[in-house]
C-alpha cells in the first residue's frame, strides 16, 4: 500500500467540501503527523469533523528531530512535520498546498499533490463527475485562485 502523507489544509479542504470521502477512496489511507493533527483539532469549527475517529487517518508521531528543526525556521509546524514525515517514512506522496511547502518538499524529492490535483484525479477515477464545481466551492469558501489557473484546470479536465 502507498504511503501518503497529509498537511493540514488538503484535509480540511475536503472536509469544507462535505467530501472528505474523496481523500479516502483515492488513497484509502492517509498518515498524518501530529501537528497536522493539532490543527485540524485547533479550528473546530461549522466545518470540524473528529479525524482521530476516521480508520483511514494514522496520526504519526516525527521521530527526526533535525531535520524537523530545521524546517521548522521556514515553515509552520504542520507543514514541517508532513514534510519530515515524508522524508522518514519514506512516503510516495504528500498532500500540501502551500507554495513554499510544496517547493521545499519538492526539493527534498518528495513527490507533492495539493487539493485540485486530488479533485483531478478523483474525475479521472470517476469519483466525481465534475471539478468545476468543488472549484468554485472552495472559493466561496475562502480559497483564492487566479482565473488564467482555473481556466487552465478546467481546459485540462475537459470542462471548458
Amino acid at each position: 500500500m502507498r504511503k501518503v502523507v497529509s498537511n493540514t489544509t488538503p484535509i480540511l479542504s475536503f472536509i469544507k467540501l462535505n467530501r472528505i470521502d474523496i481523500l479516502e477512496k483515492i488513497y484509502e489511507r492517509i498518515l498524518i503527523p501530529e501537528a497536522v493533527f493539532g490543527e485540524i483539532q485547533e479550528g473546530k469549527n461549522k466545518y470540524y469533523i473528529d479525524i482521530s475517529k476516521e480508520p483511514w487517518i494514522e496520526i504519526l508521531k516525527v521521530e527526526n528531530r533535525k531535520i524537523l528543526e530545521q524546517l521548522e525556521k521556514e515553515l509552520d509546524k504542520g507543514e514541517a512535520e508532513a514534510i519530515a514525515l515524508s522524508l522518514e517514512l519514506p512516503a510516495d506522496l504528500l498532500l500540501i498546498d502551500e507554495k513554499l511547502g510544496r517547493r521545499i518538499a519538492e526539493e527534498k524529492g518528495i513527490k507533492i499533490s495539493g487539493k485540485i490535483g486530488i479533485l483531478i484525479k478523483a474525475k479521472k477515477q470517476g469519483i466525481i463527475k465534475e471539478v468545476k464545481p468543488f472549484i468554485y466551492e472552495l472559493i466561496e469558501k475562502g480559497n483564492y485562485y487566479e482565473e488564467s489557473f482555473i481556466k487552465l484546470i478546467l481546459q485540462h479536465t475537459g470542462e471548458m
